[in-house]
């Protein structure tokens, strides 16, 4: 059946991926974005669509419209630009919420949050479950981010609690694919454009830091799978790809697969930039019809690459 669904953030890397799938099973969508890292060129294919509106709106203000199901991605998610304004970072993740918390609540939809890894911090528990806590500084320069999705979850699950309104939480962990900024300070992008560029690929520490890619596909499959669960279920639900590389494994398969003849170079680590990050994704595979992420790393590279490569004009 067909369904009037509302994404904020819709116009960004993964909100544009979500919005094409959900338009593909039929459904009107609203694509609500800011564009402050969100892009028009992410999206301008679907503006021919007779089922897609855009509205260009910030979350952090009320907004009035009547939908059956909101997607709310609405966040800057790299360090790179949700540092650029914390406070409005914050403010995003928070004010944010309440206000798509009480639009779902005054026009009865459905309401699922984009909620983060990050929520488990540097973390002292390896593989992440959601009984997990973390380990967050709540003082730090990513705390912006980190605790703002915190308290975002807080929210969802007092409204759900409170209000008996049908909310759905996830955890995405590291996710990369087409429609990533080239300048979001993410590791897949910058290894990716470093690479293309031939310039020398900079890893952090000594690269021996963990990380699990999820292809963006994957993620759009489990989120709309999440959607579809029961009331009595909200989550939170780890989304993510099990698959643990180090930094540097894979800094040499991307330039393996561009043929790049870019040399790797070492920096400092960052502050409060986490060890290791893995998901334990048995929840997800119980409750979400057994979903799995079926795109492995370097499958999942070569379009991103091809993406990169057109958007760089090297193709």
């Amino acid at each position: 059946m067909s369904k009037q669904i509302m994404v904020t953030g819709g116009a960004g890397f993964i909100g544009s991926h979500l919005c094409a799938r959900l338009l593909k099973e039929g459904h009107e969508v609203l694509c609500v974005d800011n564009l402050f890292t969100g892009r028009k060129r992410n999206i301008v294919e679907l503006t021919q669509h007779p089922y897609f509106e855009f509205m260009r709106h910030d979350v952090t203000h009320p907004l009035f419209v009547e939908v059956d199901e909101i997607y709310n991605l609405a966040c800057p998610a790299s360090p790179v630009h949700y540092q650029f304004d914390p406070v409005q970072t914050t403010k995003t993740s928070i004010h944010g919420a309440i206000n798509m918390l009480g639009l779902a609540k005054r026009v009865k939809a459905k309401i699922l949050q984009a909620s983060t890894s990050e929520v488990y911090g540097d973390p002292k528990v390896h593989p992440q479950r959601e009984d997990y806590w973390g380990h967050v500084n709540p003082i730090g320069p990513r705390s912006c981010y980190d605790e703002g999705k915190r308290c975002a979850e807080t929210l969802f699950f007092d409204y759900y609690r409170q209000h008996e309104l049908e909310v759905k939480v996830i955890r995405i962990f590291n996710t990369y694919g087409p429609h990533m900024n080239p300048d979001d300070g993410r590791v897949v992008s910058n290894f990716i454009v470093q690479a293309l560029k031939g310039e020398d690929i900079t890893l952090y520490g000594d690269g021996s830091q963990t990380r699990s890619f999820q292809y963006v596909d994957d993620l759009v499959e489990g989120m709309i799978r999440m959607m579809g669960t029961p009331f009595e279920f909200p989550g939170p639900v780890n989304i993510g790809n099990p698959g643990e590389f180090t930094i540097r494994e894979l800094a040499e398969m991307v330039i393996r697969l561009t043929g790049s003849s870019s040399k790797m170079t070492f920096r400092p680590l960052p502050q409060d930039d986490p060890q290791q990050r893995q998901p334990d994704i048995s929840l997800a595979k119980e409750k979400l019809d057994g979903w799995s992420p079926v795109t492995p790393l370097e499958e999942g590279l070569k379009p991103t690459i091809a993406y990169f490569k057109k958007l760089l004009g090297m193709d």
